[in-house]
């Protein structure tokens, strides 16, 4: 049904959802996008699955957006600019609406959307060796659909630390920030989220769904309105000369304009 993803769901309901364009390091085209909300939907709507874990082909989490489809994006009208960000924004919310557990297991690094990626699940493990970083300025461009996400799990204080320098940090740190809620070697990382799967064996499936809509109500306001100026300011951005600069520049294998 899927190409850019695989699901599989055993036994017990634990449905594993893998990002599967490892050759691109998972990075979140167009059609991923779209397979995501609709993997999010299906999965949220099967009563045989009791937790979903994310997890990722390859060497990486998620590099972040597709710079292809970012370019397309460039050379699109700003209604078509506005229909893919919202397509980005709704996946997003899918994920983090799922009425699930979502369990991230990061294998490899996160970059861009791979970290609103991993914003987004309730509680995200990854290997010790990775890397992440919020690395849109470098392209003249900002983590706005992501921004919700990231600033919700983070916080504000600590969400200026790393959401405006594009600047890599660590695991150690992405469990600082809060990103992560641990690390593990590789070799561990399957017994660290069985670990986090089991107890919710236990419980009853209806009261976890409430109890994590309950979250959200009291929680960061990640609203219709929020998600919509989320949208206008990466459409927004799309339209700058710093973007045309920064995504050309990148293509080009060369330092933008402002790299001095």
């Amino acid at each position: 049904m899927f190409e850019t993803l695989a699901i599989s769901t055993d036994s017990r309901g634990i449905a594993t959802l893998t990002l599967s364009r490892a050759e691109k390091h998972n990075a979140l085209s167009g059609q991923m996008i779209t397979e995501l909300t609709q993997a999010a939907e299906q999965l949220g709507q099967d009563d045989t699955v009791r937790v979903v874990v994310l997890a990722a082909a390859g060497k990486s989490f998620c590099a972040g957006g597709d710079l292809g489809w970012m370019q397309d994006q460039m050379a699109a009208d700003k209604a078509t600019r506005f229909t893919e960000a919202r397509k980005l924004a709704e996946m997003l919310q899918a994920l983090n609406t799922l009425p699930k557990p979502l369990i991230g297991a990061l294998q490899g690094n996160a970059f861009g959307g791979g970290v609103g990626m991993a914003a987004v699940c309730d509680i995200a493990i990854g290997v010790d060796s990775l890397k992440m970083g919020l690395t849109e300025t470098r392209l003249g461009l900002i983590p706005a659909t992501i921004g919700p996400y990231v600033i919700a799990r983070m916080g504000e204080a600590r969400a200026r630390r790393v959401f405006m320098s594009a600047r890599l940090f660590d695991a150690a740190e992405a469990v600082e920030l809060g990103l992560l809620a641990k690390t593990v070697s590789a070799e561990q990382l399957a017994d660290a989220i069985e670990d986090e799967i089991r107890p919710y064996l236990s419980c009853a499936p209806g009261a976890v769904a409430s109890a994590k809509e309950l979250i959200r109500t009291l929680g960061p306001r990640i609203d219709d309105a929020v998600i919509d100026q989320t949208i206008g300011e990466l459409v927004e951005r799309w339209e700058t000369e710093e973007a045309r600069e920064g995504i050309a520049a990148f293509f080009e294998k060369r330092k933008p304009a402002w790299n001095k």
